[in-house]
């Protein structure tokens, strides 16, 4: 009996389907990386660097496209309608669960594939130079006997840095303000002594830390930020709070598995090289590199880590 040929040529497909995919980038059509977040932030410049070193591993243009807007959702929706092919990237963060959780973002984390981690920056929390307060503890010690008299910068209504800020406070037992500022603008009005505090991630605070004008107290992450290797965590201090905000690559849900092994194998070449880790030392992230499957858990764990967080604070609508 004679196979017919629809089998023949599905067999032939499963044969050869795998190595034609892996090869696909090699026909150097642009692959398009959104970023959702404006150029020149910290999200936007470490990005590029990872789209940099992408395009000389694949042999393909990776071409840094600012989708912005509604804190990331408009980024999001954007990608997850895409062609699942492996030519478009989202340099996603712990925003895809912020956005969600908020209710700005109708989709969750499982609209996506992960590719890989990339890089973590730890919140930190920094006063002016000229502020009394020397420690986290003396902060939170004037913030609990002054209710609501501390105004603490972040990046924006829904934010990491909101969410980690507020936990923190939470946390000590204190009512503190609140102030939503746009890109660049926390620090500003910080140094201009507008607000006593802000929670921001590393890029925005180093340059005026390294200058003398201001003064880190806690770093809100897991882990000590090698950045501010003599700052204290949050947790070191008797605050249990540890909010890193991590950094990697997704594609939209379905992309083939050995297109998304390409583009991990350009990743991580590109993370663990002398060039990248340099960028992240003037910049102020931490290169640190998970393959897909260790990723997805990272996802997975800190999206419901988040919605508790979030649900706590009330600010939880999905």
């Amino acid at each position: 009996m004679s196979i017919p040929r629809v089998v023949l040529a599905a067999a032939a497909l499963a044969i050869v389907g795998t190595p034609l995919l892996a090869q696909q980038f090699r026909d150097r059509k642009p692959i398009e990386m959104t970023v959702m977040f404006g150029a020149g932030s910290a999200a936007d410049i470490t990005a590029r660097q990872l789209a940099d070193g992408m395009a000389k591993h694949l042999g393909a243009p990776v071409v840094v496209v600012n989708r912005t807007g509604a804190g990331g959702a408009l980024g999001y929706v954007h990608v997850a309608q895409q062609r699942p092919d492996g030519y478009s990237m989202v340099w996603n963060s712990n925003s895809i669960s912020t956005s969600y959780h908020s209710g700005t973002l109708s989709l969750d984390f499982t609209a996506f594939d992960p590719v890989a981690r990339v890089a973590i920056e730890n919140p930190a929390l920094a006063v002016e130079a000229s502020a009394p307060w020397k420690t986290l503890k003396d902060l939170m010690n004037y913030a609990k006997a002054n209710p609501n008299k501390v105004r603490v910068g972040n990046s924006g209504t829904g934010s990491h840095t909101h969410i980690a800020s507020m936990a923190l406070f939470s946390v000590g037992g204190a009512k503190v303000v609140p102030v939503p500022f746009g890109t660049g603008q926390a620090v500003v009005n910080l140094l201009g002594k507008r607000i006593e505090t802000v929670v921001q991630l590393p890029q925005a605070i180093v340059p005026h830390a390294k200058s003398g004008q201001l003064r880190v107290l806690a770093v809100l992450g897991r882990a000590r930020d090698p950045v501010f290797p003599d700052v204290p965590t949050a947790k070191e201090q008797g605050y249990d709070v540890a909010l890193d905000m991590w950094r990697g690559i997704a594609v939209p849900k379905g992309t083939p598995k050995p297109m998304i092994a390409k583009l991990q194998e350009a990743i991580m070449k590109t993370v663990e090289s002398p060039e990248f880790r340099a960028a992240g030392k003037n910049l102020g992230f931490t290169p640190a590199y998970l393959p897909a499957e260790a990723f997805g858990k990272v996802i997975a764990e800190d999206d419901q880590r988040l919605a508790e967080t979030m649900k706590q604070m009330g600010l939880k609508r999905n």
